[in-house]
């Protein structure tokens, strides 16, 4: 059986003494969780906003190319020229 090695005292952690323990058990302050609101953010508002932006303008652009130029996908028949 191979020989166990005795650990070296340079790289253990030195103990705590009571004063320490004591010092670090009076720092620790409560700290309140407060929920997030289940509503919508900023965040959710962009991408919405953003996303009925595109929609409206793909719209618009197909409409404008079916009034005037008879071509399109929706808007093809409403040539008004």
């Amino acid at each position: 059986m191979a020989r166990s090695r005795s650990r070296s005292k340079r790289g253990s952690k030195p103990a705590k003494s009571r004063r320490s323990a004591k010092k670090a058990e009076e720092a620790v302050e409560e700290v309140e969780v407060v929920e997030e609101s289940k509503g919508l953010g900023i965040d959710d508002g962009v991408v919405l906003g953003t996303t009925l932006l595109l929609v409206a303008a793909f719209f618009i652009t197909d409409y404008l190319l079916g009034v005037d130029y008879a071509k399109g996908l929706f808007f093809a028949g409403k040539f008004g020229g």
